[in-house]
């Protein structure tokens, strides 16, 4: 078995811009009178994957830690929340769900220029190509499934015992879900598209039945996770901004959404599953997730493809227009805004087969 190395592109670390740079004496006195055990002085480097909360690593005599920060320039209201993403870490990592260690939040934008926090580097394989390739059938299988369980525990937490009871709005989910990514999309609209104009129009008139209420990670897909050097086992959950209470299978359908994109060197694995690849089939999934969860079953989840593509288009739709203003923050974001046709001519075709 070879590692499955990422592409360069969107993995490691890459020089730090001026842009994005640190103020290394300022973070070192911060870090040195709030990370427990920490030891200066202390080099950083910037991740080249995440296009919305800029990261970097950070390597000390104490070991290496992760500082993730707001973007610099003009912000949407209640995007790039950091302080949430840490106070859910922060509320998991007692409950040894696998998550990186929280060291401190950080409000005080004079310390680096923006609100951050530092937590553990959590050392193991990411994967962005959902295909694994150099695996074996039975390795892909295991690491597939272990993502898999993962999700089921993290929807079987009791997140009042977690602290986090308040994290997130009473009420249907997918209802407030919608309105925000439309009106997100509203803050970030740079032309008129029909099709998400009818994608607006059909979503929030046929939201389903909300039956369950869990912690939500809100982008759980393979290259969020670090998996064990070794083992088929999650050994930490990344990039909790999306995070709140809401319906599980907003987080299930959006994990198998990778079941129906096409291999494109991401975490599509579309007409790649089965015995000969050994990356399970959606209905292997469907079947492990329901006896975690006790579910019986999902329901039919083009309204929720829809949904989840709707949603992406927002996201996208964002980083286009920090592009127009110049506060994007990764290399990838003139490529990833190409997209926002794709995707909402994507989310419209799963919106009539969901009887639009």
């Amino acid at each position: 078995m070879t590692d499955a190395a990422p592409s360069a592109s969107m993995t490691g670390t890459i020089p730090v811009d001026d842009k994005d740079r640190l103020d290394e004496a300022k973070l070192t006195a911060w870090m040195a009178a709030n990370v427990e055990g920490f030891e200066g002085p202390l080099t950083y480097a910037k991740f080249a994957g995440g296009q919305s909360n800029p990261t970097y690593r950070i390597d000390s005599p104490s070991g290496a830690y992760v500082l993730r920060r707001k973007p610099f320039g003009n912000l949407l209201p209640s995007a790039h929340a950091v302080d949430r993403e840490y106070r859910l870490i922060a509320g998991l990592y007692p409950t040894g769900f696998p998550v990186a260690r929280p060291h401190g939040l950080c409000t005080d934008e004079d310390v680096v220029g923006s609100m951050f926090y530092v937590m553990g580097f959590a050392d193991g394989r990411n994967f962005w190509d959902g295909t694994l390739p150099g695996y074996a059938p039975a390795e892909r299988t295991a690491i597939y499934n272990g993502i898999c369980d993962t999700l089921a525990v993290l929807h079987n937490t009791d997140y009042q015992a977690a602290g986090l009871g308040e994290f997130g709005r009473p009420g249907n989910y997918f209802a407030r879900q919608v309105e925000r990514w439309t009106k997100q999309y509203r803050m970030s609209e740079t032309e008129h598209m029909p099709e998400v104009e009818r994608l607006i129009e059909f979503l929030a008139a046929t939201v389903p039945e909300q039956t369950r209420t869990s912690i939500v990670h809100g982008d759980y897909r393979i290259d969020n996770m670090i998996v064990h050097r070794t083992e088929p086992r999650v050994i930490a959950v990344l990039d909790w901004e999306l995070s709140t209470l809401g319906d599980p299978l907003a987080d299930f359908s959006y994990f198998l959404m990778s079941w129906v994109t096409q291999p494109e060197g991401r975490s599509g694995v579309m007409g790649r599953t089965g015995p000969e690849t050994g990356i399970p089939t959606m209905e292997d999934m469907v079947a492990r997730y329901c006896a975690a969860t006790g579910r019986d079953g999902v329901p039919d989840l083009n309204w929720y493809f829809s949904y989840s593509l709707f949603r992406l288009t927002g996201i996208v739709q964002g980083i286009k227009k920090r592009i127009v203003e110049g506060t994007a923050s990764s290399a990838q974001a003139e490529r990833s805004a190409a997209g926002v046709y794709r995707l909402a001519r994507a989310s419209w075709e799963f919106a009539q087969k969901a009887g639009a």
